[in-house]
């Protein structure tokens, strides 16, 4: 089965054969969990699709929401044998009530009613997230159709930070000709001071340990060490030291500019006793306007492929989708996400 779905993604054996050991490892992983998935946009072609070749190669027990008359003539449409392999489809009007106590109950510091949680439960993302609170389901994929801020604030609200985490982060895992790597935080926190942006290399590297990669994180920068000045190299600087006096286990180096962290020539160049010598595979963006713009042009002008966002620092495994991704980005985040 495994073999199957590899060879349906079409991968080659010429090249990423890192990356190609990652997803059989992905997918292997999320086959032997088989997690409960909830995927709110559930009347969506990709997302429909999507679930359909989880369901079919066992990568993950997918929910829909939505209209199952909807969904049915969306796959018989498109010649997706859906009802072989007996997907499951929640319509949310015959459910959402169920949820309305536990949603005022959650919100009633902020003067939630039973009548406007009635309205915001039409909200499938919203309802979702409930149902993930619940312990209903193991995971939420979310953002084929929705913005990454539609996708985070229920899970702010209703399932919270863990209790080590002052904040939620983004992730993607980025699959390079030949290696993997992971770019973060390029769609959540806009500004983070020195202590946010120590919290999400934290996050970031616990995120690759659970993958069995081992953090070589760059704090980027526009300065390489002292080469450069400014109140943006010293956040940079200082969320490096206190990364480092946490965590003193962690490789890491910043500030760094991207050449000198994925480059040994540019890295000998600029700095000489660098300890991550042009091999680093975390990258932490100074701010979210770096951060977006770099994973955009670096997606959208390359063929390489981005698995997430997924969420860090939440209580549940949540992870948001780019509205562009394809449906392979789609496959990966939905089996990253039952194995977080």
């Amino acid at each position: 089965m495994l073999k199957n779905i590899i060879f349906k993604l079409n991968f080659s054996k010429k090249n990423m054969t890192k990356n190609n050991n990652f997803i059989k490892k992905l997918i292997l992983l999320s086959s032997k969990n088989k997690k409960k998935i909830i995927l709110p946009e559930g009347e969506n072609y990709k997302i429909i699709k999507a679930a359909y070749i989880c369901s079919k190669y066992e990568i993950a027990d997918c929910i829909l929401i939505g209209s199952k008359k909807k969904i049915y003539n969306i796959a018989k449409k498109n010649d997706i044998e859906f009802k072989k392999y007996n997907l499951k489809i929640i319509n949310p009007k015959y459910i959402y009530k169920n949820y309305i106590d536990r949603y005022v109950e959650l919100r009633k510091h902020k003067g939630m009613t039973k009548n406007i949680a009635k309205n915001d439960l039409k909200n499938n993302i919203i309802l979702s997230t409930l149902i993930l609170e619940n312990n209903e389901v193991d995971g939420l994929v979310s953002g084929i159709e929705n913005t990454t801020a539609n996708t985070i604030r229920p899970a702010l609200q209703l399932i919270k930070t863990k209790e080590n985490c002052s904040l939620i982060s983004s992730a993607f895992f980025v699959l390079l000709n030949n290696n993997v790597c992971i770019y973060s935080d390029c769609a959540i926190n806009v500004n983070p001071d020195k202590y946010q942006l120590a919290e999400i290399a934290i996050q970031t590297a616990n995120t690759a340990i659970k993958f069995n990669i081992l953090p070589k994180i760059a704090m980027l920068s526009y300065s390489t060490g002292i080469s450069g000045s400014g109140i943006e190299v010293e956040k940079v600087l200082h969320a490096t030291n206190i990364v480092k006096n946490k965590r003193p286990d962690l490789i890491i180096e910043g500030p760094i500019q991207y050449d000198a962290a994925v480059s040994k020539k540019i890295s000998y160049i600029k700095n000489k006793n660098s300890i991550l010598s042009g091999c680093a595979n975390i990258f932490i963006f100074p701010e979210l306007n770096s951060g977006n713009i770099t994973y955009k042009a670096v997606q959208r002008t390359s063929k390489v492929t981005f698995i997430g966002p997924i969420l860090q620092g939440v209580k549940k495994n949540i992870s948001d989708l780019s509205r562009g991704a394809s449906m392979k980005e789609i496959l990966y985040t939905i089996a990253l996400t039952s194995i977080l």
